[in-house]
């Protein structure tokens, strides 16, 4: 059986979809150490590609190459890691989820963990952060990315593949972080609901964005509810009714009202 050092973790899901705040709260565990976003692994995809045709000259099978890709990766990770004296790595890039085929081949052992959270949130989320446009193109790709991952979750085991909801991260934290830990064989550890008291690489904008949101909707909480259902009152009529074309069937059958 393999330790549990040896199967990295990955996190993914629509960007705006609670990505980052799992990512602080896994990266609090004392075992688990989860840096900043990379986006390697779609650019080695993209070399085993669109120039493999390069790379075979040199008379190596592309398994020779994805050994030297999760070699590399891993290095790097597991020196962070141990930097700061965890035992395993994770990588939380929400565009990985596109692209899980791929992640598996180079790392088969891997433990996936995908988040969703309600579209119309998303959207909205895409709004305020970059734009009307974005927003858009944010309703086609919450759809994308969520059957993408869960396309790649009927092809591997259920210990590999773990799905979970922003609002029940949000709203009952420590039971899903404990359903989650308990997936990821990992022991319970309070510091993941205190995530906002340790030290994380990251910039100082998500910081001060976090704090923005509490003020915005008065809950003090370091994890807050207040943008749960805001895309159901903020969203304009266009958006609505676009999400609702587009992606209105994909919300209902994931439960969401």
């Amino acid at each position: 059986m393999l330790k549990r050092e040896d199967m990295p973790i990955f996190i993914v899901g629509a960007p705006r979809s609670g990505t980052t705040l799992l990512r602080l709260m896994l990266d609090s565990h004392p075992n688990i150490s989860s840096g900043p976003e990379t986006h390697f692994l779609v650019k080695f995809k993209s070399i085993l590609g669109s120039d493999w045709r390069r790379l075979k000259r040199y008379g190596f099978e592309k398994t020779y190459w994805q050994e030297k890709i999760a070699d590399f990766f891993s290095s790097f990770q597991m020196d962070y890691a141990r930097k700061r004296g965890k035992i395993r790595w994770a990588e939380k890039t929400p565009k990985y989820a596109l692209h899980l085929d791929f992640i598996n081949e180079i790392f088969p052992e891997s433990q996936i963990i995908h988040i969703i959270r309600d579209g119309r949130d998303v959207v909205n989320s895409y709004r305020d952060r970059w734009g009307y446009v974005r927003a858009i193109g944010g309703i086609e790709a919450w759809r994308r990315y969520i059957l993408a991952a869960q396309k790649f979750a009927h092809t591997v085991k259920g210990e590999r593949f773990y799905e979970l909801r922003y609002e029940d991260l949000v709203n009952d934290a420590e039971g899903t972080m404990g359903k989650l830990l308990e997936f990821l064989h990992e022991p319970w550890s309070d510091q993941v609901l205190s995530y906002d008291s340790i030290h994380h690489d990251h910039g100082a904008r998500y910081k001060k964005f976090t704090q923005g949101r509490r003020v915005q909707g008065e809950d003090k909480k370091n994890i807050y509810a207040s943008r749960i259902g805001v895309g159901k009152r903020e969203l304009g009529p266009f958006l609505k009714v676009l999400f609702s074309i587009r992606s209105g069937r994909l919300l209902k059958e994931l439960g969401y009202h």
